[in-house]
């Protein structure tokens, strides 16, 4: 420890004690009585530190008086134990905005308008996982998860803007409720841009007073996502939580007797609710967002029996359900076939780093479409009989599905990590 301290001093001027799920870094030249770390130089990412400027972007960092101020995407991560953490952000700089994710890119802060001179403090809850279950015990994660933001055992921050950063304080908060989300590719925080999902949308429009463990992986099923998965939501679900489930994508395609809507599906997804309310905890179901398939200006239903499977356990289970599938029919039939497409991940070739083709996508969302959706979920909440309303922030915008925003109303800088294949599952 003295040794690590020592570097520290080195680097940045300041060391001292400090509980290790709490942390204050004050990016500002100017002397503060403010205890926490002085941060006034670029300092890569060390493990053994326990904190820096992540994936090489320390170069992209310069210090002024105020603090620090960005000449691109930074990431800044921190070692943290899983838990819910309280991101505290001082932020300044007339005529600027900021737009804050964490870990695997979900939305935070989208585009924070700075108009005067005045400093700006704004703060968001964000739930910190790994893989870890139990002692000799973890999820079983897919090859492509491996690298993901979200199974790592720290909290990465990404800023995107030109407002300066003054200060940056991370809390462990107890006590607060989770929202688990349970799903495929339409669901999980996608870590790579142009590849999106409403479920990192979602947490734009949830107060303070819950956080989001989004658990859902691409290529899911019901079938694939029992065991460790749902072990993994079991072994943290505390009573007063909840739980979305959205599957249906990747279940069509288990062939063989017992399996289908009715068998298989059926049966997991009442065994899920059936564990998940012994926890004292409330599950909600929605139904899968349809693809983008048109017959005309009608959208073709894709998803066969799965929809009206879930209508039916939620019904004999008491449970609220979301019929996402006839919210997203409303929405994209109301684009029509052409305006649609802005709401998938359908760029032309060289858009994006290396992507040398046409990106031709009927079932990821872009950016957009993500947000479109996650609007959709969260205004089902807030007009459904669950408790999960109470945590729709307040801002959250009303939502008509049978008149969605245009393309041209919402957007929000890419992050700088990209990778053109496209998601598992479909």
């Amino acid at each position: 420890m003295r040794n690590i301290c020592w570097f520290i001093f080195l680097i940045i001027g300041t060391c001292f004690s400090q509980n290790t799920t709490d942390y204050a870094f004050n990016f500002s030249s100017q002397k503060t009585s403010e205890a926490g770390i002085h941060l006034t130089s670029t300092l890569p990412y060390n493990a053994a530190i326990g904190y820096g400027f992540d994936f090489g972007t320390a170069y992209k960092t310069s210090f002024v008086k105020q603090g620090l101020l960005a000449s691109g995407p930074i990431y800044f991560s921190v070692n943290l134990p899983e838990g819910t953490y309280k991101v505290t952000l001082i932020l300044s700089g007339k005529n600027t905005e900021t737009t804050v994710k964490a870990e695997s890119k979900r939305l935070f802060i989208p585009r924070l308008k700075i108009d005067s001179h005045k400093r700006i403090t704004t703060s968001f809850v964000v739930n910190v996982f790994n893989s870890k279950i139990a002692q000799g015990y973890d999820v079983a994660l897919k090859d492509r998860e491996l690298g993901k933001l979200d199974w790592d055992h720290k909290l990465t921050l990404e800023f995107l803007g030109n407002s300066i950063l003054e200060s940056l304080k991370i809390e462990q908060v107890n006590g607060l409720k989770t929202l688990f989300l349970a799903g495929d590719s339409t669901v999980t925080n996608q870590d790579v841009e142009p590849w999106a999902s409403w479920g990192q949308f979602i947490t734009a429009y949830l107060d303070d007073n819950i956080a989001v463990s989004n658990q859902a992986s691409s290529g899911a099923s019901l079938a694939s996502f029992r065991g460790s998965r749902i072990d993994k939501i079991l072994s943290r679900l505390k009573p007063g939580d909840f739980v979305i489930i959205e599957f249906g994508h990747n279940d069509e395609k288990i062939k063989g007797e017992g399996t289908g809507a009715w068998g298989l599906y059926t049966e997991i997804m009442t065994d899920f609710i059936k564990r998940i309310k012994e926890k004292e905890a409330t599950p909600i179901l929605i139904s899968p967002t349809q693809r983008r398939s048109f017959d005309g200006k009608n959208l073709k239903p894709t998803h066969g029996d799965f929809p009206d499977a879930m209508r039916k356990v939620a019904e004999n289970e008491g449970v609220t359900l979301i019929d996402l599938t006839q919210i997203t029919t409303q929405m994209y039939e109301a684009w029509g076939p052409q305006l649609s497409r802005k709401a998938f991940v359908q760029y032309a070739a060289n858009i994006f780093p290396g992507q040398t083709q046409d990106l031709e996508d009927n079932t990821h969302f872009s950016n957009f479409g993500a947000n479109e959706i996650a609007l959709a979920v969260a205004n089902a909440i807030r007009n459904s009989d669950s408790e999960l309303k109470k945590y729709i922030a307040s801002e959250t915008p009303d939502y008509n599905p049978s008149q969605p925003n245009s393309a041209g109303s919402y957007t929000i800088p890419f992050s700088s990590r990209f990778q053109i294949e496209k998601p598992d599952g479909n």
